[in-house]
């Protein structure tokens, strides 16, 4: 990642540059232009366009120390949308809160506890829950839950707030009655490394590594080596015409111990396990 980090760092220098010129110039109103390209963004448009050109890769860029948006190509990314596991922390969050910031263990027994895979994960806590995104214990988690109990989750993280009366599996990220901007989930998860020390987040960022080492975001992990990173999937109904069965997601901050960017990305008719394969090509790419 040194190349990475000194062309962020690069890229970052060169966007102070006209706000410094315009403390210099005259105080009179002047036209507002388009924020400059950085180097980074630059580099990052040909490789992503040249390379990733497939209609069905929605993705966003940014710049995870700054929050800036370094590149994207997601058409209405701030319409909020159904984005599947991708709640599932923020719900992890919200059921803390309300259990001295303790979470529960659970036994998935696979598809007979209502898990999106067929044999079970066996006994799991928080980490490993997150890490193969098992909808068997989120689902025993989200039991208990109501939207308004979101409400303090999402102004603190800046998403769109379920509506209060939602219940149940609606908020462990299944169905379509939970939509999300994925402008706003995007920066959702860069805060929720930026309150890294907080209680009950650092249970989910360990969650999201083991996710990038053998759990739904492996693809990540394996493409990367050994750089690290954290790794959020999820799988939601697909919106697209031509619809395909869903689609899925993917959210990556690399590196794992101090993330530089932040990458999420959607692609149409796969479910997220297999979104990290070509999350992972993406910032291979980048990196090299």
């Amino acid at each position: 990642m040194k190349k990475l980090a000194t062309l962020v760092l690069i890229g970052s220098l060169l966007s102070l540059q006209p706000l410094v010129r315009a403390e210099a110039q005259s105080t009179q109103p002047q036209e507002q232009d388009s924020p400059p390209k950085t180097l980074f963004s630059q580099s990052v448009i040909r490789i992503l366009d040249s390379e990733f050109q497939d209609p069905g890769i929605s993705y966003l860029l940014f710049d995870a120390r700054t929050q800036v948006l370094l590149s994207s190509r997601w058409e209405d990314a701030a319409r909020p949308i159904a984005l599947g596991s991708l709640v599932k922390p923020f719900a992890a969050l919200a059921y803390a809160e309300a259990h001295n910031f303790e979470y529960p263990t659970h036994l998935c027994k696979g598809e007979a506890s209502g898990c999106w895979q067929v044999h079970p994960h066996g006994e799991l806590d928080i980490v490993s829950a997150i890490a193969v995104s098992c909808n068997s214990y989120f689902r025993a988690l989200a039991a208990s839950l109501k939207g308004e109990q979101l409400l303090s989750a999402a102004n603190t993280f800046g998403f769109d707030a379920p509506n209060p009366e939602l219940s149940g599996d609606s908020l462990m990220g299944l169905g379509e009655q939970w939509r999300i901007s994925p402008l706003h989930m995007a920066h959702a998860y860069l805060e929720l490394y930026r309150r890294r020390d907080q209680p009950g987040v650092r249970e989910l960022l360990s969650g999201m590594a083991q996710s990038a080492q053998h759990g739904t975001g492996a693809a990540v992990g394996r493409a990367l080596k050994p750089t690290e990173a954290l790794v959020k999937t999820g799988t939601a109904p697909c919106k697209h015409i031509p619809s395909a069965p869903a689609d899925g997601f993917v959210v990556a901050l690399v590196p794992a111990n101090q993330p530089e960017i932040l990458l999420m990305i959607r692609v149409h008719g796969v479910a997220g396990a297999k979104a990290a394969l070509t999350a992972g090509r993406m910032l291979k790419r980048m990196e090299e």
